[in-house]
């Protein structure tokens, strides 16, 4: 019997040690779980309930609670402020660096200490008020840089010419500059000892001809790090403004701080005529001839010191260090009163013996920008030096009537397209008559702001089309004539009956 309870006894035990074990097991379980379900939630401060994103991190304490630095620092002063009126009266202060963090619940006003039951509860926050993290959007590995990646100038070019109406000279030279640019970054100096140069752009055109719109879309299409930034806020260093180091900070932002990333990329510097030499100024230039200067290293090839996620140097900002060598520059200006300056050049050359030219020959002639030369840029206000560093200089043309028609209809995101997407969320087509669209390109072409006046003539007579169309549900199609753009009557409008029975007759 003796032996038979022994038995039992020893079964019961290990019974016993097998539930404590699952007991156990079923704990630590739950407890991963729970630590999992915790990376997924922010920790909230329990004095001013303010969330980890908002507050900074936070300071666990016993019992799971959690304490931002700021309520920290608060009851430390007000520890601090509490002890010096002890002092003052006798007492001595405290070395604050030997409290007991978990002894500190009579300055928070009542909070609950490590033996306080804390189910249901995590960070001394109940589970139904705690806030979810923001999933951090997964950033994708960019490609290493290879010559396969880059399209071929001719595909380049066909690319731009989805978005962008003419300008085939101006698409052609940055097709080539930037195939060429990256077949330059990827060579090696042989022994032969040949190593090819960068060749930086300067564009001219007029206001309104496509210059920024080309960079841009050169942007979306190629997976290059690419920045572009404006030359009117640069000044020189030490006065208000952007540094000119701001301009390859820009990059690097664009590069996702890969610096690396960053050297191989392109700038594009619009603006770049507003820091021409002043004339006739007695004034220091600080946004002008010290700029272009400044901006001599940057265009050659130079180790600079730039701010990283800033645009000017100060002691809170990390600073790194870019090499500007393999960057590409593109520069862009409308530069007016160049006109004049390649007339005055153009009259001189013509204007002697019987045979001369007359004065007024080259007034009405639109596209005078393409026959641009060094020597009328450097009488415009750039220094020698700087146009020296920007060896490939074109001219985009003045656009047309014809043209501007052509960017209201043929590119993909053109103006119509836009208002028709809009029209046809409300089941409602939009039509344009051929003679309304050359009306509209006539009326641009007198505003001589070129196709940014597109968008500001069609806003004006499509804003009572887009305000009473939502009224009626019956409206099936309207047809914008010349007479409504000339305001001498009102659109064509036709109701769904109609449009359908034309549908099924055709």
């Amino acid at each position: 019997m003796e032996e038979r309870d022994d038995l039992m006894t020893s079964e019961n035990l290990e019974q016993g040690e097998n539930i404590d074990a699952t007991t156990v097991g079923q704990n630590n379980t739950d407890a991963t779980e729970d630590k999992n379900n915790d990376k997924d939630y922010e920790d909230i401060c329990y004095i001013c309930r303010r969330p980890e994103h908002t507050a900074g991190k936070m300071i666990h304490m016993q019992g799971g609670i959690c304490i931002c630095s700021d309520c920290m620092q608060r009851t430390f002063d007000s520890m601090s402020n509490f002890n010096m009126n002890d002092m003052m009266s006798g007492g001595k202060m405290p070395n604050i660096s030997m409290i007991d963090l978990s002894d500190l619940s009579g300055f928070f006003g009542g909070m609950p200490t490590g033996n306080m039951n804390m189910d249901g509860m995590t960070g001394g926050i109940p589970n139904s008020q705690r806030l979810k993290k923001k999933k951090k959007e997964e950033k994708k590995e960019k490609p290493a840089l290879d010559i396969n990646s880059i399209p071929a100038p001719h595909k380049i070019k066909a690319m731009l010419d989805e978005y962008v109406v003419g300008q085939d000279h101006a698409k052609k030279v940055m097709s080539v500059a930037v195939y060429n640019h990256y077949k330059r970054v990827m060579s090696k100096v042989e022994d032969d000892g040949v190593e090819i140069e960068k060749t930086n752009m300067l564009m001219i055109g007029p206001t309104g001809s496509g210059k920024t719109y080309l960079v841009k879309t050169l942007a979306r299409l190629l997976d290059v790090p690419l920045a572009i930034t404006d030359a009117t806020t640069l000044t020189e260093a030490g006065y208000i403004g952007d540094d000119i180091e701001s301009v390859v900070s820009k990059l690097l932002a664009a590069a996702d701080n890969d610096v690396e990333r960053a050297e191989h990329g392109i700038i594009f510097i619009d603006e770049i005529d507003k820091i021409a030499k002043k004339k006739n100024t007695n004034q220091r230039d600080v946004s002008g001839e010290s700029v272009q200067q400044g901006m001599l290293k940057l265009l050659e090839g130079a180790e600079i010191e730039v701010p990283v996620g800033a645009s000017s140097k100060n002691a809170m900002v990390p600073m790194t260090m870019v090499n500007t060598k393999n960057i590409l520059f593109i520069c862009g200006g409308a530069f007016p009163g160049l006109e004049d300056i390649i007339k005055e050049r153009l009259n001189k050359a013509a204007s002697i013996g019987f045979k001369a030219d007359l004065k007024d020959k080259y007034d009405k002639e639109e596209n005078l920008l393409t026959q641009v030369t060094v020597e009328d840029v450097r009488k415009f206000g750039m220094i020698p030096e700087f146009i020296g560093r920007l060896p490939m200089l074109f001219s985009l043309e003045a656009l047309t009537e014809d043209m501007l028609v052509s960017i209201l209809t043929e590119p993909k995101n053109a103006i119509i397209k836009q208002y028709q997407k809009l029209l046809a969320m409300d089941e409602v087509r939009l039509e344009f008559e051929p003679e309304a669209l050359h009306t509209i390109a006539q009326r641009a072409k007198e505003k001589k702001v070129g196709a940014r006046a597109l968008r500001a003539i069609i806003e004006e007579f499509m804003l009572d089309i887009m305000y009473e169309i939502p009224k009626d549900d019956n409206i099936g199609m309207v047809t914008i004539t010349k007479d409504y753009i000339e305001k001498k009557g009102g659109p064509m409008i036709q109701m769904r009956g109609c449009l359908e029975l034309e549908d099924k007759s055709k």
